[in-house]
């Protein structure tokens, strides 16, 4: 058996989320479709995380087994043909078999983008506050993210998961120009929201409604509730899915 990664990016717009959910359309469906009809047999993708409901992806990565071995370049040529505009596929690779796009990953990188302007070729793909930031201090407050592991203060309640504990390994906003501020977070694992439930307590900070120490009291108090609100899901990008160079297997030439 070959296992493959799929790299592959999508416009989270008209879909909920990645994963696969009874009544709803999800990236990971149009993916089983596609690999399904192109290979004639049943094939499954597994993704490296789920995004929630309008969430973009401009790189996020998946993986599927087939029993001989592929034309990787035709495989992503195939499959650019047959997914949705909003779905392209930038590289398939094989990898060792036992690789697992989701438990080897080793880092996942989101950004969050801020406009603070009406523009409308970014209305789906930037939030755009009613209120202004100060961010400054919402970088200050984003610096105590370093100081902690369990998050369960910014996790979506009532989730699977069997630990809330992740590792940050980078947070700070920056601008990108005049009208744009741009929140990057690097960790070795997300919980589900909890990204947008930090911009959005993050943005507390910035409109001077909480302080950078009541920040670390929410977090040090491991309750939902203690939070601020959930962000816009149109700002939110998985942009990068890191693994070790030795999964890969090399290709025959």
């Amino acid at each position: 058996m070959h296992r493959y990664f799929i790299y592959l990016a999508y416009d989270g717009t008209n879909y909920h989320g990645w994963q696969i959910q009874p009544d709803r359309i999800t990236v990971q469906e149009h993916f089983n479709k596609a690999l399904s009809t192109f290979l004639r047999t049943k094939v499954e993708v597994m993704g490296a995380g789920r995004t929630d409901t309008g969430v973009h992806a401009s790189m996020m990565v998946a993986h599927f087994d087939f029993e001989t071995e592929l034309d990787t370049e035709m495989v992503a040529t195939k499959l650019n043909r047959m997914l949705p505009r909003d779905i392209s596929v930038f590289n398939v690779c094989e990898v060792k078999p036992q690789v697992h796009a989701r438990f080897d990953a080793l880092s996942r990188t989101y950004k969050y983008y801020v406009t603070t302007i009406k523009y409308p070729f970014n209305r789906y793909y930037a939030c755009r506050p009613f209120f202004s930031l100060d961010f400054e201090k919402m970088n200050e407050a984003a610096e105590t993210l370093f100081d902690y592991t369990d998050f369960t203060s910014f996790s979506k309640l009532h989730t699977d998961v069997k630990t809330n504990n992740c590792k940050i390994m980078h947070a700070r906003w920056t601008q990108q120009d005049e009208y744009t501020w741009v929140f990057t977070v690097k960790a070795d694992r997300f919980l589900r929201n909890m990204v947008r439930a930090i911009v959005g307590t993050l943005f507390e900070v910035g409109r001077g409604m909480m302080s950078v120490e009541e920040f670390r009291h929410v977090i040090d108090r491991k309750d939902r509730c203690e939070a601020g609100h959930s962000v816009d899901a149109k700002g939110l990008f998985l942009v990068d899915v890191a693994y070790p160079d030795d999964i890969f297997v090399e290709p025959k030439h």
